[in-house]
């Protein structure tokens, strides 16, 4: 539903009988007797994360009244803790294909691709003054003094650029008034005459990301995908798996829901409370998914790269024993594992039965993750879901339901996988909103 003005003493009214010949200039709004003066700003950015710091830098222009609102004390804590520290800023090569939403997969990658990669590092160079390096090992671009320089960056962006950043501000409500009313939790309020709306998902919610910005956007009529945790390990793994803490492989692991599914290679690891790497979290989010209906998704690994044929030919025949075989090719603790786990510990490729041989060669390709739960939203690098993209003009990011209402970030339906890419989507789709104010 979509608030309306609360009658003769809204703020709409306060505007329309402002004293005569009083300036209509921001932070200078007059009020009719018996009235207190308000905060009153042209533009407010809730979210400081890295799609509101963006939004800010570019909704600031000279002149312009910009506001940088967030409830944290420390606002863009994500800026921090992304990539262990070191911040993975933006991916080496954009594919929308890669991206995972619900709505319009054209109208996303319409918006993914309206900031070149290249400008988007230009900008992060010389306005934000990041000093970036690529490691070509893995794709990953990274701030050369990690996060923490790139928190300072952005924060000393943003002061050149006159945008007045309040923390400890948090946004209960948004009411659509002539201009916006914005009501903290303090009941204080703050008015403006184009809001934008960057409070992230539900992931990380000890950084402030808890889902109140989609109950704003719900209550003001928009679609919301249902959030759900994305990019997240998957737990709850058996003991003999628990003893694998710490190994490391690159596998190709599935994902096989009945709404989605999804395919990954890349880095597998064993932790004390289950499973991780990008390969695991790159196909969570179909778990998180099934989870919501209350269905179990398989979530299957192949070990290596070697195919099921490439499989019966080395296990075929020979006088080594499965084990020896298995360890020219893997560490040595996940083979006894694997092979005490199929009863086949002293097994011999010279007598091994037929079934067996099947057995081993299908839990070297399609080895079902024996997974109980994934992580939630407290260790969930993404959220899942959020506003559908058909509620948002893709140019601008502006609201089709609510004027002068954006949304940009994690808040949208909309995400990619590990290595920069949802930075490079809060960076794209903050800066459209940003220059969307400006209309």
């Amino acid at each position: 539903m979509i608030l309306q003005p609360s009658g003769v003493n809204s703020v709409k009214n306060a505007w329309e009988k402002r004293e005569e010949g009083v300036p209509r200039a921001f932070g200078q709004l007059r009020y009719p007797l018996g009235m207190a003066q308000q905060d009153v700003r042209e533009v407010v950015v809730i979210g400081a994360g890295p799609a509101g710091i963006l939004a800010a830098l570019h909704a600031a222009g000279k002149n312009r009244d910009v506001l940088l609102i967030d409830g944290g004390v420390r606002p863009g804590q994500k800026i921090l803790l992304s990539g262990g520290g070191r911040c993975n800023i933006v991916p080496e090569i954009v594919n929308p294909k890669a991206f995972v939403t619900e709505s319009s997969p054209n109208t996303l990658r319409k918006i993914l691709l309206s900031w070149p990669l290249d400008e988007v590092c230009a900008f992060l160079e010389k306005t934000v003054r990041l000093k970036l390096y690529l490691q070509k090992r893995t794709g990953k671009t990274f701030p050369v003094g990690g996060g923490e320089e790139a928190y300072e960056r952005f924060h000393a962006a943003l002061k050149r650029a006159k945008v007045t950043v309040r923390k400890g501000a948090r946004v209960e409500d948004v009411l659509v008034e002539s201009p916006f009313r914005l009501i903290l939790r303090n009941k204080k309020e703050i008015l403006a005459r184009k809001v934008v709306v960057a409070t992230g998902g539900c992931s990380y919610p000890e950084t402030g990301s808890d889902g109140a910005g989609l109950e704003i956007a719900r209550r003001l009529g928009h679609q919301v995908v249902d959030p759900y945790p994305a990019l997240v390990p998957l737990l709850d793994s058996p003991r003999i798996h628990r003893r694998l803490a710490g190994i490391s492989m690159d596998v190709h692991a599935s994902a096989r829901g009945t709404s989605m599914s999804a395919d990954f290679r890349g880095g597998f690891v064993f932790t004390h409370r289950g499973y991780s790497g990008p390969a695991v979290m790159n196909v969570s989010h179909v778990a998180s998914r099934g989870e919501l209906v209350g269905q179990h998704v398989p979530v299957t690994i192949s070990w290596s790269e070697h195919t099921e044929d490439e499989w019966r030919a080395l296990l075929a025949t020979g006088s080594k024993t499965v084990r020896g075989v298995l360890k020219t090719i893997f560490a040595d603790r996940f083979v006894d594992a694997l092979v005490a786990e199929l009863d086949l510990a002293d097994a011999r490729l010279a007598t091994l039965r037929k079934e067996d041989r099947d057995r081993l060669i299908d839990a070297l390709v399609r080895y079902r993750l024996p997974w109980q739960r994934t992580g939630g939203f407290d260790v969930a690098e993404v959220t899942g879901g959020g506003v559908h993209l058909s509620e948002v003009d893709p140019r601008t990011m502006e609201s089709r339901r609510v004027a002068g209402l954006y949304f940009c970030g994690e808040i949208l339906d909309a995400f990619g996988p590990i290595g920069g890419h949802n930075f490079l989507w809060a960076f794209v789709t903050g800066r459209l909103a940003g220059i969307g104010t400006k209309d």
